[in-house]
């Protein structure tokens, strides 16, 4: 059973790095931002040709998040920038739009892709420690940078940051650009796990979505636990119980944390 709850924890390290892009964008821009997987998926795909011209897997990792943050920044740019409040549509038509890209650029055919981590110890030491070490940069620009001051007051009060001088719309391309990046990082670690295709992270996002939602859309560090509690619940109960059974075990958790919210927030208020 240990085993399997540390399987876990590698597996809910994905999740966990897709959540934090969905926190940043919620958190810094207001919008759940549903083709977050599409664009992971997409930088699994650009990772995957950087390795497949002869660069080294942490080579090609950091040219993938670089080139995620532009495509992110310029996704808010083009597509979202004047969204207003069909922005939640607007990232439901770009999930399909990015989807249908990809297949046509790279078709649905499924590719493998390396991994850079054996068997062992080391298959789930080594996405915790890129996820965690994603977290520790994430904190220190946001906490600790200019960039990060203007992210923060922008995501407190937009319109006393537009009224300040600060150039909004070029804080959401950057929020847009770090999330993308984060979750580039998901993309890259479950394409070993799982064949690379353009589906290849929809079930991802669905958990990535509870995970979220355990932290509330707003709370990076809760997002992270959510996805290593999801990673560690679907193991357990696709092992011991029932394999279909870990399909549930994200839609329950969405179903369960909003009420829980909502009951305690009622008894607040009483």
């Amino acid at each position: 059973m240990i085993g399997q709850v540390f399987h876990g924890f590698g597996t809910g390290a994905v999740y966990a790095a897709l959540a934090l892009a969905l926190v940043l964008v919620h958190r810094f821009t207001g919008v759940v931002n549903f083709a977050q997987g599409e664009l992971a998926m997409v930088s699994a795909y650009v990772a995957w040709q950087l390795v497949d011209a002869g660069l080294s897997y942490w080579v090609a990792l950091p040219l993938t998040v670089a080139v995620a943050f532009g495509a992110g920044a310029l996704a808010q740019r083009l597509v979202m920038r004047h969204a207003g409040d069909a922005a939640l549509i607007m990232t439901i038509g770009l999930y399909v739009f990015v989807h249908a890209l990809a297949a046509q650029i790279w078709s649905s055919a499924l590719r493998t892709f390396p991994n850079p981590f054996p068997g062992g110890p080391l298959g789930i030491v080594g996405p915790l420690g890129v996820v965690a070490a994603v977290l520790a940069l994430l904190y220190l620009v946001i906490r600790h940078s200019g960039a990060g001051l203007t992210l923060r007051a922008v995501a407190a009060d937009p319109r006393a940051a537009r009224l300040s001088g600060i150039r909004v719309g070029r804080v959401h391309a950057l929020g847009w650009g770090l999330a993308a990046a984060t979750g580039a990082v998901s993309g890259v670690l479950i394409a070993p796990v799982v064949f690379l295709e353009p589906g290849m992270m929809g079930g991802v996002l669905v958990s990535a979505l509870a995970a979220a939602a355990v932290g509330g859309f707003v709370n990076p560090v809760g997002a992270v636990a959510g996805g290593l509690l999801i990673g560690v619940a679907e193991t357990l109960a696709g092992t011991y119980l029932w394999a279909d059974l870990r399909v549930v075990v994200p839609l329950a958790i969405m179903l369960v944390v909003p009420a829980v919210r909502l009951s305690a927030f009622s008894r607040v208020r009483a």
